[in-house]
């Protein structure tokens, strides 16, 4: 006899097999148009290329970006930065040249001339160099067909409205 009165069972209970399915496999991530250079890493060259760059670690070389170059209060870049937007936490030391924004934050530090369309430099960040603002690219207006130029306004009581309807 078993435990607690019962029968001893011999032989063990068959457990019914689960059918088999094939592993599914995770999708790949999307891609998300942006390149972390991480602390600890030291990139020597030219990154050219479109999407977002940060760097936490150290890149001795030139950046020739379409988009956005962020340089964590860990990272360092010896050499030109050309971007669309450049933010600055860490340190650069080269020309910067940020073709719509560039801001220096309170940390971060810049050792060498700007081009940009704007600036905007934090208490406490440093800029060791000359800034030269350029006016932004303008954007593309549609065009706007039968709508009178600055030069043909009308008031007083002769004006009349061209209405069509």
């Amino acid at each position: 006899m078993g435990f607690f009165g019962m029968q001893k069972v011999d032989a063990p209970a068959e457990i019914p097999a689960l059918p088999q399915e094939e592993p599914v496999s995770a999708p790949a991530p999307a891609k998300t148009g942006s390149t972390v250079i991480a602390q600890g890493i030291t990139f020597t060259g030219t990154l050219r290329g479109e999407g977002v760059v940060q760097v936490e670690g150290v890149v001795e070389g030139e950046f020739d970006m379409t988009g956005a170059v962020i340089v964590a209060e860990s990272g360092l870049i010896r050499g030109p930065v050309a971007a669309d937007v450049v933010r600055v936490a860490g340190r650069v030391e080269g020309n910067v040249h940020a073709r719509e924004h560039m801001r220096l934050e309170s940390s971060g530090s810049l050792d060498g001339d700007v081009t940009t369309a704007s600036l905007v430099v934090e208490d406490g960040g440093v800029l060791n160099g000359r800034c030269t603002t350029v006016k932004p690219t303008p954007a593309l207006e549609p065009e706007l067909s039968g709508v009178r130029g600055p030069g043909t306004l009308e008031f007083g009581p002769e004006f009349e409205l061209d209405e069509e309807t």
